[in-house]
């Protein structure tokens, strides 16, 4: 796989070509538009193709012209380019952290096709890339990035679960496999926290790897150095010695999936996955699920919000338990959605992609109806609204208060 890294970007000449071609060659039936004042804007992208084992991904490149057609472009940069602009998400020195789902096995975890594909299209910014992709996650003691986790013991009475199985066409691409051999030149790295969950720092320890909490909102954030030497602060930004730099960037990248208690696992209660559930033992039944909505509002609002996400619905967990497996608990919806606003992506991820599969979850994945599910929404929007709401605009629920564009890959 590594020779495919030393011409990454000759393979980006091509494809990145050929894509945008292929998009400004077709007749789009939707008006350009940018987010409105009044409606959170969701981006789909429907009927990805099969992935063919290479490094770009054809979905995550048609989310990306989607994005940079209505104002929400890929690269930060002052040249032309149909995935760059003056207000892009990306810098070249930017340290960007990637929040995947590896608590988990088969179609229960982030889809690393899809993070293949992302990770690709950030190192070729068109200024260079000369800042970390660090893909991290918290399994609360269960994680793993060699595609075999503890699970709490979920698979361990299925013979053929045993061993690697994640969600990719290549059920071995682990993201351990991502670091090490795909991108094994270039700056990428990960950060599996569960080993310092329960490992809380002061203000001014800028060396141990850990959670700060913030006491009065009864959460806390990790602390981490990569492998880059980037100390990682994620509330105040990069600690370079005397101060922080602001060049920290988080993108959120979850699979839509059913859960018991929620709904669902998506955009917001991705963000369990970043906090340490070992600070107060009294909070876990609030967080399972009295009071998730507003856990994770007070992640996004107190501690960072993403910059961007991107929901992975090419396989969704629909049936059962969001386990992702067996097959017949899940459905191949070759879906990608992605918009600033986690509530809102959420709301239409329940009701636009699991509620019509029905199934025997399919009453809570009704976001106007199911009480577990409003009440995680209502909790973060509240939140989020009453503390600087999401880039300058509020968290939205409701049809009529998003503007959906789509395309298929």
């Amino acid at each position: 796989m590594n020779h495919k890294i030393l011409t990454r970007r000759d393979l980006f000449r091509r494809v990145a070509g050929a894509a945008t071609a292929a998009y400004f060659g077709k007749s789009v039936k939707f008006a350009h538009a940018s987010p409105s004042a009044e409606k959170s804007l969701i981006l789909r992208v429907n009927q990805c193709p099969v992935h063919d084992g290479t490094l770009r991904h054809t979905g995550v490149d048609t989310l990306l012209c989607l994005m940079s057609d209505h104002e929400l472009p890929l690269y930060r940069t002052d040249r032309s380019h149909p995935w760059g602009g003056p207000g892009g998400i990306i810098e070249p020195h930017d340290i960007v952290l990637i929040k995947v789902n590896c608590q988990w096995k088969f179609r229960g975890t982030t889809n690393t096709d899809v993070l293949r594909g992302l990770i690709h299209r950030i190192l070729e910014h068109p200024d260079g890339f000369t800042g970390e992709v660090v893909i991290f996650e918290n399994g609360q003691m269960q994680g793993s990035f060699d595609g075999d986790p503890v699970a709490w013991g979920r698979y361990k009475n299925i013979p053929e679960a045993a061993g690697v199985h994640i969600n990719a066409e290549d059920d071995t691409l682990t993201v351990e496999r991502l670091v090490k051999e795909v991108f094994a030149t270039a700056p990428v790295s990960s950060c599996l926290l569960d080993s310092v969950s329960d490992t809380f720092i002061a203000q001014d320890d800028h060396t141990t790897d850990g959670y700060r909490k913030i006491a009065e909102a009864e959460i806390s954030y990790p602390c981490f150095t990569t492998a880059g030497k980037n100390r990682v602060e994620l509330r105040e930004g990069i600690w370079n010695g005397k101060g922080y730099n602001k060049n920290l960037k988080l993108i959120n990248l979850p699979v839509l999936k059913t859960h018991p208690g929620t709904g669902i696992t998506g955009a917001l209660k991705h963000s369990y996955g970043i906090v340490s559930m070992s600070d107060d033992e009294t909070w876990r039944k609030k967080r399972h699920y009295e009071e998730s909505g507003l856990q994770c509002g007070r992640m996004y609002s107190l501690v960072r919000m993403p910059d961007l996400n991107i929901v992975d619905a090419i396989w969704v967990t629909y049936q059962e338990h969001h386990k992702g497996y067996p097959p017949s608990t899940t459905y191949r919806a070759n879906t990608l959605l992605a918009g600033l606003d986690p509530v809102a992506l959420d709301y239409y991820g329940s009701k636009h992609i699991l509620l019509p599969l029905g199934g025997d979850r399919a009453e809570e994945h009704n976001p106007d109806t199911f009480p577990g599910l409003i009440n995680h929404l209502t909790g973060a929007q509240e939140f989020i609204n009453n503390h600087g709401s999401v880039k300058g605009e509020p968290a939205r629920q409701g049809d009529d208060n998003m503007m959906v564009v789509s395309r298929p890959a």
